[in-house]
């Protein structure tokens, strides 16, 4: 489960978000709604452990994270704005990278395998900065596929993706909620948003 309770956050002297609290048991998804400035990325990353919130606090399986620290970090996959992948390196080796630090073992050929069903067959030896935006997207989407964390967090990851792959996502998605995963996200972009048990939460209003 993760909990937040009385959460507040401030960006200079404005106020976000303030008394915020909500709970989300194994299976469910939360579409973090709200306009421009509302928080909703400051958030996000709260949840993360990136930014410090200036009231309220947030457990995971019933302890705070900031006591959890790395364990926490381990039980969790964020996807923020960017893509997190180095542009000298192939999606095989930022992959590879990603999942060493993520302390999970994983073979070459299931880092392939990866690649192959986010659409990207014939470009893993490409160094990213060679590959389209979308491209490089879809290179840290295969993340999502190679991950064993149970709590995703994921920030406007619909952004620069053609049909197919957001296709691809809602389905990834709804196999971790249906999986008992718990899943946060924001989006600007109209998709169905059907798997497992949905939360919905409004900043701003």
């Amino acid at each position: 489960m993760l909990e937040v309770t009385k959460l507040e956050c401030r960006r200079g002297d404005r106020r976000l978000f303030t008394d915020l609290g909500f709970a989300l048991n194994a299976g469910t998804l939360m579409h973090v709604r709200g306009r421009n400035g509302s928080g909703k990325t400051t958030l996000l990353r709260t949840l993360c452990g990136l930014f410090i919130p200036d009231e309220g606090e947030i457990r995971w399986r019933g302890e705070s994270i900031r006591a959890l620290a790395e364990d926490y970090r381990r039980d969790l996959l964020y996807f923020g704005h960017t893509n997190g992948i180095k542009g000298e390196l192939t999606g095989l080796e930022n992959l590879a990278i990603g999942a060493t630090l993520d302390g999970d073992r994983l073979s070459e050929k299931a880092i392939w395998d990866a690649l192959e069903r986010i659409g990207l067959t014939g470009f893993e030896d490409l160094p990213t900065r060679m590959l389209s935006q979308g491209q490089k997207k879809r290179v840290a989407l295969a993340r999502l596929i190679l991950t064993k964390a149970p709590l995703w967090i994921l920030d406007e990851p619909f952004t620069a993706l053609d049909v197919d792959a957001v296709a691809l996502l809602q389905s990834l998605i709804a196999d971790h909620v249906a999986a008992g995963g718990i899943a946060v996200l924001t989006t600007h972009q109209e998709v169905p948003l059907t798997s497992g048990q949905i939360e919905q939460l409004n900043l701003g209003n």
